[in-house]
C-alpha cells in the first residue's frame, strides 16, 4: 500500500519534470494559486462555499472510475483497496476542507470529509454508453469532446443565473458567467494529435483565426443566456456585465493562443504564470495576446508549411 502511494509522488513529480517545472517549486506554486484563487472567489462571492465543494466533489469524483477502481481491487484487494480510496479522497478533500474551516464554514467542512469518506465505497462509470448530442460541430473538436466531459456544470450554472436574480445579487450572477467560461478554458488545455493539425493544410494565420472565431462563436451560445438574463434583469449594470463578457473572451482566446505557444507540448509554467498574472491585472493581455500569437505562428509554421 505504501509503494502505491510512493508510485503516486513520482508520476506527479515526472509530470511536473515533463513541464519543465522542479516538483518542489511546482506544489509551492500550487498552494499558492489555491490560496490566491480560493481568497479571490470568497472576495467576489458570498456564494464561495459552494464553489469550493463543487471543485472538490468533482476531484473527488474521479478516483470513483469504475476501471479505476476494477483495478485497485484486483492488485490489493478488497479491504487494502478501500483503505487506499479512504485515505486518496481525504488527502484530496484536505486542502478544501481547511479552506472551508478557516472561513468558519466548520458543517460544510464536516460534510465533505463525510462524503469523502461514503465515496470511497462507491465506483461508478463515469463514460456514458450513448453519445450525448451537442450543439457543436466535430471539427473542430474541442467543444464537442469538452461540453461532453463537462455537460453537467452548464446547468449548475444556470441555475446559480437564476437564484442570483431571485436573491438579487448580482455577484453570484457574475460567478455564474465566468463559470461557464471557466470550462470552456478546460477544453483547450490538453494538445491534440500535430497529425490533426497538420490535415488543416492551411497557414499559421488562418489556423489560428479560424480557432478564435470558432472558440467565440460556440462559448457565446453557452455564456449568453446568463449574461442576457442579468442585462435583462440588472439594466443599470449593463456595462459591468458586458465588460465581464468581454473579458471571458479575452482569456478564452489568450489560452487558446498560450496553447499553440506551448505547442505540441502542454501550456507549462511560464505561460500559467503570465495567465495568472492576468487575472489581477487584465489590461496586461493587449501585450500577452500579441505575444503568444508571435510564438503560436514560429511554433504552427513548422508544421503547417
Amino acid at each position: 500500500m505504501n509503494a502505491y502511494f510512493l508510485l503516486q509522488y513520482k508520476l506527479a513529480n515526472r509530470k511536473l519534470i515533463e513541464l519543465g517545472i522542479n516538483p518542489l517549486v511546482g506544489y509551492v506554486l500550487g498552494i499558492a494559486g489555491f490560496i490566491l484563487i480560493s481568497e479571490y472567489l470568497y472576495l467576489k462571492t458570498e456564494f464561495a462555499k459552494y464553489a469550493v465543494i463543487l471543485v472538490a466533489l468533482t476531484f473527488l469524483a474521479k478516483t470513483s472510475e469504475i476501471n479505476r477502481n476494477a483495478f485497485l481491487l484486483m492488485v490489493f484487494g478488497n479491504k487494502k483497496s478501500r483503505v487506499i480510496r479512504i485515505i486518496e479522497n481525504l488527502i484530496l478533500c484536505l486542502p478544501f476542507s481547511i479552506l472551508l474551516i478557516y472561513h468558519t464554514e466548520f458543517w460544510e467542512s464536516i460534510l465533505l470529509i463525510v462524503v469523502s469518506v461514503l465515496l470511497a465505497s462507491f465506483s461508478f462509470n463515469t463514460n456514458f454508453n450513448f453519445t450525448l448530442p451537442t450543439p457543436f460541430y466535430k471539427r473542430p473538436f474541442e467543444f464537442a469532446v469538452g461540453f461532453r466531459n463537462t455537460f453537467y456544470i452548464f446547468p449548475f450554472a444556470y441555475l446559480l443565473t437564476i437564484i442570483a436574480i431571485s436573491v438579487n445579487n448580482l455577484n453570484l450572477g457574475i460567478f455564474a458567467l465566468l463559470l461557464v467560461f471557466v470550462v470552456t478554458f478546460t477544453f483547450y488545455l490538453k494538445p491534440e494529435n500535430e497529425y490533426y493539425v497538420w490535415s488543416f493544410s492551411t497557414s499559421s494565420g488562418r489556423f489560428l483565426l479560424g480557432k478564435l472565431v470558432t472558440a467565440a462563436r460556440y462559448s457565446a451560445f453557452l455564456a449568453l443566456p446568463p449574461a442576457i438574463a442579468l442585462c435583462v434583469f440588472y439594466p443599470s449594470e449593463i456595462a459591468t456585465i458586458l465588460m465581464f463578457l468581454f473579458l471571458g473572451f479575452t482569456f478564452l482566446w489568450t489560452i487558446i493562443l498560450a496553447k499553440y505557444s506551448a505547442y505540441p507540448n502542454e501550456i507549462n509554467l511560464p505561460e500559467g504564470i503570465l495567465i495568472a498574472v492576468c487575472i489581477y491585472f487584465p489590461p496586461l493581455l493587449l501585450f500577452l495576446m500579441p505575444y503568444f500569437y508571435i510564438k503560436s505562428i514560429r511554433k504552427l509554421n513548422a508544421i503547417l508549411k
